[in-house]
């Protein structure tokens, strides 16, 4: 069954108030509201991905070490 969140799109441009990450091992790139990172869920998944890839990617979002249905079950829970 899949999911749908609006508020998280695929997208090349990032639209204000949005920020990119990276997140599976095809490094599919999402688009998410800025609001979700005082989320402590989100907390979480940031903490994991600084120990494993730091804050930097080559394109500019952020690599969530996690596997893509994972991410979409834990930022189903922020909207």
């Amino acid at each position: 069954m899949a999911i749908r969140l609006p508020r998280m799109v695929s997208s090349k441009k990032v639209p204000k108030g949005y920020f990119a990450v990276y997140v599976g091992e095809s490094q599919k790139r999402l688009v998410i509201p800025v609001s979700f990172l005082n989320h402590p869920s989100f907390q979480d998944l940031l903490g994991k991905s600084e120990e494993e890839f730091g804050y930097s990617h080559p394109t500019g979002g952020l690599t969530i070490p996690c596997n893509e249905d994972t991410f979409l079950e834990v930022t189903s829970r922020m909207y």
